[in-house]
């Protein structure tokens, strides 16, 4: 496939994941209303794990140890992003975890800039700007500074060093057993997680039907989709991408849930895919850019 088509493909797919993850909202503020959020993240994630291992088990085994090396620690990070949010969620308000955790769209091009020693253009930074302005009205109704909201920022340092390191050492041949071992470190972090108190399992079939869907879509096919996407996308580029996902959890919330549509939500919206749209036009008109993979240590 030309690289091109590649890169138009691999933003597809990242706005397809966002669309699933933004699905899920509704659908996990009604399962954690009567399951310990990190019980669910621990059933969610190795049922996933599971999965994937017996499904791809070739992949996996095809991988070595630097590679694997690699997958355990874009794991670690992905899963502590996880667990981190989930428990900020227990002290800050859905709304303001929501924003906070969208502010890897900043942190993407701070990380990619100090770690990766690479400029990051200024027509990007405005990107970013305008993204992050986008967010806040979208999903911030006041603000304070406290422990949750702390922990709810590590987790988007987190996911934002997730992002980074995926746009390094992706590569679309490893894509699928990177994603194997990464879904397995996830699972076993939350098992860590949530084994203290005892695990509680969903109940009934709509639990279990919610739970499901999240394991192949939100899990299984977003964890693959991201981490094959991110080899053809510089990471800067992929985190403004995915800043649409609480523009699709808004129009789930209304569509699907008992919210209503507000000023302020379309104005967000609006913000965030012109900031996503820009990014792209931006970068078609940059055909010297280097690609994604050109950057990559050698996996």
């Amino acid at each position: 496939m030309h690289h091109s088509a590649q890169t138009r493909l691999a933003t597809l797919l990242l706005v397809a994941l966002t669309a699933v993850w933004g699905s899920t909202f509704f659908l996990i503020h009604d399962l954690v209303e009567t399951l310990p959020p990190v019980d669910f993240l621990a059933v969610r994630f190795t049922i996933a794990a599971v999965v994937m291992v017996v499904a791809f088990w070739r992949p996996l085994r095809a991988l070595d140890q630097r590679q694997v090396a690699i997958g355990v620690g874009l794991g670690v990070l992905y899963g502590l992003a996880q667990i981190a949010q989930t428990q900020g969620l227990a002290t800050t308000p859905a709304s303001v975890s929501g924003f906070i955790t969208g502010t890897y769209v900043v942190l993407t091009p701070v990380f990619t800039a100090l770690i990766l020693r690479e400029k990051v253009a200024g027509s990007t930074w405005a990107a970013v700007a305008l993204a992050t302005v986008g967010l806040a009205l979208l999903s911030l109704n006041g603000f304070s500074i406290g422990v949750g909201e702390a922990i709810t920022l590590l987790a988007a340092a987190l996911y934002a060093l997730h992002i980074v390191g995926l746009g390094r050492y992706s590569a679309s041949e490893i894509a699928v057993g990177l994603s194997v071992v990464q879904m397995v470190v996830i699972a076993v972090l939350c098992l860590v997680g949530a084994a203290p108190g005892g695990i509680a399992l969903p109940q009934g079939t709509g639990q279990w039907a919610s739970v499901l869907y999240m394991v192949v879509f939100a899990s299984i096919l977003a964890l693959w989709a991201q981490t094959w996407a991110q080899a053809h996308l510089p990471a800067t580029r992929a985190a403004i991408i995915m800043t649409v996902e609480p523009v699709f959890a808004a129009f789930f919330a209304v569509t699907l849930g008992d919210e209503s549509l507000t000023t302020r939500m379309l104005l967000g919206g609006a913000l965030v895919l012109t900031a996503m749209y820009a990014v792209e036009i931006l970068a078609r008109r940059r055909p010297g850019e280097l690609p994604a993979e050109a950057l990559h240590h050698e996996v």
